[in-house]
């Protein structure tokens, strides 16, 4: 037997050094980020705890209550934010640093400056309690909803799969509900229009992205002067965004802070968009003088626009999203020093919302790249342009579906979007594009062959696999947290 060369065993021992080394790394990559998720939730549970005076003999299930309802925000800023935050990252505006950054900062002052609006104990009209069950019943039903739907979203971010944080509390009210007090209880109405918005609001986005994307095509890129045709186009686009987003702000994000008329929101939308174009139209002119007719260099003036889209969106769904997280909290919170009558709505204290508020930041910044990264690179490749479409078509199709009385996920229009814009690449680049594939079948000429159309493919320009997992994690979404809450009430329940 031969001995191993010393010069053998140093590269052997380097290997296993990296090897460990790399180990090491992925699992505090791991162990960090839920260590510092349970050191939060631990300071939720002492801050209840330390107040023991204003909740009394209740305080220990406030204090439960509000743990859960901290990992609910967690949940949600891993999985719901990366909505806004992943086209601005796919389109190589922001890095994921740079999104989490301003979407924690962007979120938290949505939630707080102007969250916290009048939350329907019952979860959106899902339920409707009345008489039918007393405030024990109805403490355990909360607990068990705002659980299951943080559970829920949980194994869905594990999945890669970006779903409706407010479809999941549906689920979750709707699930407890019945195993509460029967199917009786359940708003069905109220659930066939949630139902229908699976369908309603992808394909909302997805036609209004690929609607946008469509018209930036033709007006700027399929042209023989390109830069002119910016220089035309752009502001145009800058101010629409600028009152698609000022509506969606007056309606949706500071619907605390200001509840305008119809009228005052359409002047005030039309303010924004003049003020934007006389501030773009110099702005791109200038900008343009400096580039050339490529798409890389035309695709950088979508930049500016983006950014503040992306991030206005993250406030509007810090203060309208933050109620999914704390809203059942909250209902357990009214109920404190109550023995019967269950209030129809409540207001959500400011601690209350606090932990919202920095849970879904916390959770942003610890496990929220992971789903900016599915949304913004691995559904299909995106740019300025196409990013900036998908950030303009959720606000204007949340406009629209407000306007109608429809209702939709902010989640869904976002992703849907995203397939929307994927989708319209596949058809207008197909076209006369086709490949070959190796197969079993001979053909007698070269041409027969490549004719074939059990050897022509066209180029799929969005990964199907996301396309069939984020879909079926749509569907199952609210029978999912249902059945999960059912379990846990019975749980709880039996205890």
């Amino acid at each position: 037997m031969t001995e191993k060369k010393p010069e053998n065993r140093y590269v052997n021992d380097l290997r296993r050094y990296r090897y460990t080394q790399a180990q090491v790394l992925r699992f505090s990559g791991v162990i960090v980020p839920a260590g510092l998720s349970v050191v939060f939730l631990a300071a939720v549970a002492l801050f209840v705890a330390g107040d023991q005076v204003r909740f009394g003999e209740d305080w220990v299930l406030i204090a439960i209550a509000a743990v859960i309802g901290g990992y609910m925000a967690l949940n949600i800023g891993a999985n719901d934010v990366a909505n806004n935050m992943g086209p601005a990252v796919g389109g190589r505006v922001l890095t994921v640093g740079m999104a989490v950054l301003i979407a924690a900062v962007c979120e938290s002052a949505g939630a707080i400056l102007a969250g916290g609006d009048v939350v329907k104990t019952v979860s959106k009209g899902i339920i409707s309690p009345g008489e039918a069950i007393d405030v024990a019943t109805f403490r355990a039903l909360m607990l068990s909803a705002l659980f299951a739907a943080a559970l829920w979203i949980n194994l869905a971010t594990l999945l890669n799969a970006p779903v409706s944080t407010t479809h999941s509390i549906v689920g979750g009210v709707m699930g407890a509900g019945i195993a509460a007090a029967g199917f009786e209880l359940v708003n069905w109405p109220t659930m066939a229009a949630i139902a229908a918005s699976w369908v309603i609001s992808p394909v909302f986005g997805a036609a209004c992205a690929a609607a946008l994307l469509f018209f930036i095509k033709k007006k700027i890129l399929y042209t023989a002067d390109r830069l002119a045709e910016a220089r035309r186009w752009v502001p145009v686009l800058i101010a629409l965004m600028a009152a698609a987003f000022a509506a969606y702000m007056a309606m949706k994000g500071l619907k605390k802070i200001w509840r305008p008329d119809f009228v005052e929101v359409a002047g005030f939308a039309l303010a924004c968009a003049v003020a934007a174009f006389l501030w773009a139209k110099p702005y791109i002119a200038r900008k343009t003088q400096t580039l050339t007719q490529s798409r890389s260099d035309l695709y950088t003036l979508f930049h500016i626009p983006l950014i503040a889209g992306a991030a206005l969106l993250s406030f509007a769904h810090g203060a309208n999203d933050v109620a999914n997280a704390v809203g059942p909290l909250a209902a357990i919170v009214s109920t404190v020093g109550q023995n019967d009558g269950i209030a129809a709505s409540v207001e959500i204290p400011f601690w209350v919302m606090t932990v919202g508020a920095f849970g879904i930041a916390l959770g942003l910044g610890l496990f929220g790249p992971k789903l900016i990264t599915v949304v913004g690179q691995k559904i299909t490749r995106l740019n300025a342009m196409r990013a900036y479409c998908v950030a303009l078509s959720a606000a204007v199709t949340v406009l629209i579906a407000t306007t109608l009385g429809l209702p939709v996920s902010s989640t869904h229009i976002a992703v849907g979007a995203v397939f929307g814009v994927g989708f319209l690449r596949e058809l207008l680049e197909n076209p006369n594009k086709r490949k070959l594939r190796p197969g079993h079948k001979l053909n007698a000429t070269a041409d027969e062959a490549f004719n074939s159309k059990s050897y022509k493919s066209t180029r799929r320009l969005v990964r199907r696999q996301f396309v069939l997992s984020i879909a079926a994690a749509w569907l199952i979404t609210v029978p999912a947290a249902a059945c999960l809450s059912a379990l846990i009430y019975a749980v709880v329940r039996s205890l």
